[in-house]
């Protein structure tokens, strides 16, 4: 009875307000452009290093997929770190760890090694998303939500715009390692701005102590709980199909469409903007049709079914005749695809309640972990041994997927929320 009023308390708190929370905001976008900078390396390198190290597609999924096997293990004691000390400390904990594992990967010298720290980053890395949906939830009032959250993921569009550019440079005047060592930077010179800016809401600072205590039964999640399964299989389908785009289409331009690595510091760029502007739409549109009084679980349904249809632009993307078709097409993919991305990670702040999201978001990120493991080892072995093609036609599918999954699974978690839906017009 004790922990239940206590849910209630932490439940109806008052959003934080002002300028502060902006400033916040502002701080989770910053450090999710340079997350994905980090993961972008990589890719953009992919071409020099798979010559370097002497990789096949086969090897390099293999590297890419041990970073997805990183964010898989440390998904949930991520999560279970943000439920019980706290954002503040668990978020600079992530990037000091992360960090130190981007810039050791300036030292690799084969492809075990270099999959060995990728591995390592990725156990930290998955954090960015658990502390930043926590922070989020606290912060802002639900109809706030989806824009903040389309604000805070768009940083990965931004990180994986900036990217190609920035990489190439770095590689042309001062060798491939200056890359992971100026990433592995920015992330240490993002740490004490965040010690100075952040702070835990008043209502829960106070009850820090007590939380500890109460932990184990105020944070539990039960497996039995179909609006989790409904998570974690939209994460699932979904979460592969953007990764394939970080990870796999500098190799792609490279290798099938013969451009050299200065044109795709160049170009490559432009369908990640894209992408950027499709995570920062499907936030604007959500809250847009919030305001206007309709209920979330329509709202949730009308931007993902509509996204998750226009990712099936990808199945003409190597059917386009030139490069600029071509980008154009990866481009509207991106977009749709981060438009649907924002609704999901909103979709966990609709379902679960604030206490329960590090857990939430780490069991997700399991399942998207789990994905984002096996996908990478099939696009090598499918890119190898036929072409792009069939990968194609697997990400334009699965975002449909991951969307019929969350709504059938969960449609008795959104059937409560609209019937204790919150009336329009309301804060």
């Amino acid at each position: 009875m004790q922990v239940a009023a206590r849910e209630i308390a932490v439940e109806t708190a008052a959003p934080a307000s002002g300028r502060r929370r902006w400033i916040v905001l502002a701080l989770l976008f910053s450090i999710t452009v340079i997350n994905f900078i980090d993961r972008q390396t990589v890719s953009v390198l992919a071409p020099v290093l798979k010559q370097m190290l002497h990789l096949t597609d086969t090897q390099y999924g293999r590297v890419v997929a041990a970073f997805q096997f990183g964010m898989m293990t440390g998904e949930l004691p991520m999560g279970a770190l943000m439920d019980r000390w706290g954002v503040g400390l668990g978020l600079m904990g992530a990037v000091l760890w992360w960090s130190g594992a981007t810039g050791m990967q300036s030292l690799a010298r084969t492809g075990t090694q270099l999959g060995l720290t990728r591995f390592w980053m990725g156990t930290g890395e998955c954090g960015n998303y658990s502390g930043g949906l926590k922070v989020v939830s606290r912060l802002f009032s639900p109809r706030e939500r989806t824009l903040a959250i389309g604000i805070f993921n768009s940083g990965s569009m931004i990180g994986a715009t900036i990217a190609p550019p920035l990489i190439v440079y770095l590689l042309r005047h001062y060798g491939f390692r200056a890359a992971f060592l100026l990433a592995a930077a920015l992330g240490l010179i993002w740490l004490p701005l965040w010690y100075w800016v952040y702070r835990e809401p008043a209502p829960l600072q106070a009850e820090r102590i007590e939380t500890i205590a109460y932990s184990a039964a105020a944070t539990r999640i039960s497996l039995a709980d179909r609006s989790l399964w409904a998570i974690m299989l939209c994460r699932f389908f979904i979460g592969p199909v953007m990764q394939f785009y970080w990870y796999w289409i500098p190799s792609y331009l490279f290798s099938a469409r013969h451009l050299s690595i200065s044109q795709i510091g160049y170009l490559a760029w432009i369908p990640f903007l894209l992408g950027d502007i499709g995570g920062l739409a499907g936030g604007g549109a959500a809250g847009l049709l919030q305001r206007r009084g309709m209920r979330i679980d329509r709202v949730r349904r009308w931007t993902m079914y509509t996204s998750s249809l226009l990712c099936v632009a990808s199945l003409f993307v190597p059917l386009a005749r030139g490069t600029a078709l071509a980008f154009l097409v990866i481009g509207v993919a991106m977009f749709a695809d981060n438009f649907l991305s924002a609704n999901m990670f909103a979709s966990m702040t609709d379902l679960f309640s604030e206490h329960q999201l590090g857990r939430v978001t780490g069991f997700s990120g399991v399942a998207g972990g789990l994905s984002g493991l096996l996908f990478p080892l099939l696009t090598g072995v499918l890119v190898d041994r036929f072409s792009y093609t069939p990968v194609f036609f697997l990400v334009a599918l699965m975002p449909l997927a991951g969307t019929v999954s969350l709504f059938l699974l969960g449609r008795r978690g959104y059937r409560r929320i609209s019937n204790h839906s919150i009336p329009a017009g309301a804060v």
